[in-house]
This record gives C-alpha cells, structure tokens and sequence, in this order.
C-alpha cells in the first residue's frame, strides 16, 4: 500500500505492519478481549519487527521516522486490535514524546535507547478527583536533597503492567497553580511506587489499565522532563500529539468494522438477493464511507499542523472529536447490518463498538475538545 505522504523507506516498513497486523495480530484480538491481556508474544514480536523503535531518533538506537508514519502504524495496527496498538501508542507518543520534545540529552539517552530497544512506557497524568482538568492535580512532590518525594494516586494507566517506566505529573508547588505542575520520569520498580489495582473495562480490554500509588517515592531531580514548574505545557504539548494518535485509533476501528460489515452484507441474502442491493443498505455503506474518509483527510491536516506547529491544538482537537465521534457511529451502524447477529459474539461487530467508546473519552473527553477547539478560534479573532 503507497501513502504519498510517507517516505519511500517508510511506505516499505509500513507493508510489512500491515501484512504483521492482518496475519498475526487480527487473528489473536478475539482472545485479547477475552483474556484481558496482549500476549507476551505478541509484544516480544513487535519488538523483534523493531516497530518500538521506529519512532526514536537514530542516535538513540531508533530508525527516525517521522510522526506521520507512527500515526500511520497505529491505525493499521488498531484495525486488527486497538489493544494491541495502545501499546505502541503508549510507548512512544505519551513516554517517548515528551522525552523527544523537553528531555535533556542525560534523560533522553537513558530512556529512549531503552525504548528503541523495546522497552515499555506509559503516561502517569489521571488522578481520582481530576480527569479532563489536568490542572487540578494533587500528587505532591516535595524537594528533599536532589530528589522530589512524591506521595498521591493515579488512574487509568495505560500500560500499566507492561511499562517499565512512566512520565508522572506531580505538583511542585501548590502556591502557583497549574504553574507549579512538574514532569518527572520514574521507574516502575521505585521503592514506594505501587498498582493498588487492575481497572477492568468494557472496551480495549486487553489493554493493561491500572491505578498506581505514590507512597514517599523518591524521584532524583534529574528525572525531570523540562524545567521545575514547567510541567504544564509539557502535558500539554504531549496531548496534542496524543490526541491526534487516539484519533489514528478511532479510524482504524473504524475501518475495521467498516470492511467486515460490507463483506457481511454482500453474502448475507434476504428475499432472495444480497442486502448489500437494497437501497437503504447502500445509502449507510456511502455515509460511513464518508465519514471514514473525512477523518482520514482530518488527521492528515493534523499531523502536518503538529510538525509544522501551526494551529496543532486546536486540530489535535478537530480530530480527536471527528474521528472518535465517527468511529462510534461507523460501529453502531456496522452492528445493525449484521442483524441480530451482530449482538452476539460470534462475530467482532459488538467488540469493535465496544472498542470504539473509549476513544470518545480519554485523551480529554469530546466534550472538552469542544471547548479548547472554540477558545482557540475566540481566542484569535
């Protein structure tokens, strides 16, 4: 398959995604759900394809490749299982971004060498009592020598059990806000640093979700992503490019359903001939065909505003909202042509709806992305 917007070397990588996910991973994502976890080996696998290092900077033991193309990889991936991708997704656009935007040289070179190399990530930001307010965060971090004490609790970890390491977002100091938030990586096995519990889901089951908890952990001040107190915009930074990953998700859901919906309808026949022939039929498999293709061209524009940052937050935003909103009409819609056989389990039409849901809600809820997409066109008027 040729994206024009790909590099010839990359175009050639991504076939090889692409034949790993229709072969190897698809065939596995019905257990995956099931069993509430990737399989090892399936990891192991797509570290043996290299895909963690992709992303990382040549100098780091990484390929280089662009952003555009790790988006690409995780909506090829997500077609065949979005529990699978989340953990690509995890590892290099929520750890591994932050690292490449406002990581020192010290930070960056013990971490992504470790990441090229397979090692798993994830983004330590959700608490119990704060969730699309990023800026009303509680974990405290309090200096004690050269290392920062964090104690406080986090939710709905991605990664959770696989990462070796996360990017935690602490309070510094709580006299000045949202201007007192801090980013620091910490290793998963720190003295103090525990998963209080498993958070079993209705969708992406097989992605590991825990909530962790800070009981006097000891961060060097080292670890930090950026300077003390600039932590903010590094959460934010690193959501825009998350948001646009989640939306390259929600299109490979999408199209997912979408491609075995309409081999459903051109074999299923009733009063003697395909569905796929009636009219009403016809006029769903055109708007969602739509649809999918709009995201498509959305994220796109996306991504090119994201490398160029020009107006990346607020179509970070579009994206995120259009693509996810349309991955959750695509599947119902899919479910209703496979009848009353899509309500069952003997085929994926209710798992890629069940799949589809979340990507309306992390990564800052729909309703959010409509307010920072409306300030940021007030704002500039």
């Amino acid at each position: 398959m040729e994206n024009s917007f790909l590099t010839a070397q990359e175009n050639e990588v991504l076939d090889y995604v692409v034949k790993f996910a229709r072969e190897e991973v698809k065939p596995l994502a019905r257990e995956i759900d099931r069993d509430m976890e990737v399989p090892r080996a399936l990891i192991d696998r797509m570290r043996d394809l290299g895909l963690f290092a992709t992303y990382i900077p040549e100098k780091y033991g990484g390929a280089g490749m662009s952003f555009r193309f790790l988006i690409k990889v995780i909506e090829e991936i997500s077609k065949a299982c979005p529990s699978t991708a989340l953990v690509l997704d995890g590892a290099l656009t929520l750890f591994a971004e932050p690292l490449l935007m406002f990581g020192g040289e010290d930070l960056k070179s013990k971490y992504l060498t470790r990441v090229a190399k397979g090692a798993i990530g994830g983004l330590a930001l959700t608490e119990p009592g704060s969730g699309s307010d990023a800026a009303s965060i509680k974990t405290m971090a309090v200096k004690k020598g050269k290392n920062y004490i964090v104690n406080g609790d986090k939710i709905f970890i991605s990664n959770g059990r696989l990462a070796e390491f996360y990017v935690v977002d602490v309070v510094t100091d709580p006299s000045k806000g949202y201007r007192g938030i801090s980013t620091f990586v910490v290793d998963a096995d720190t003295p103090g640093l525990e998963i209080s519990r498993d958070i079993h889901k209705m969708g992406i089951r097989g992605s590991s979700t825990v909530e962790l908890v800070f009981n006097n952990v000891e961060i060097p001040e080292e670890n930090v992503v950026g300077q003390i107190d600039g932590g903010f915009r590094v959460v934010m930074e690193t959501l825009d490019a998350g948001r646009i990953g989640i939306a390259s998700q929600a299109l490979g859901i999408a199209e997912g359903a979408f491609e075995e919906a309409v081999e459903y309808i051109k074999e299923r026949k009733q009063f003697g001939r395909s569905i796929s022939s009636f009219q009403g039929i016809e006029f769903m498999v055109a708007d969602m065909a739509t649809k999918i293709e709009a995201s498509r061209q959305l994220i796109y524009a996306a991504i090119e505003a994201w490398e160029k940052h020009t107006d990346s937050v607020k179509l970070s935003s579009m994206a995120k909202l259009f693509a996810s909103d349309m991955a959750m009409s695509v599947t119902t819609d899919c479910l209703q042509l496979f009848g009353g056989y899509g309500y069952t389990t003997d085929f994926d039409a209710e798992r890629h709806m069940r799949d589809a849901k979340i990507t309306q809600i992390y990564e800052g809820t729909n309703q959010i992305q409509r307010v920072i997409i409306s300030k940021e066109i007030l704002r500039n008027k």
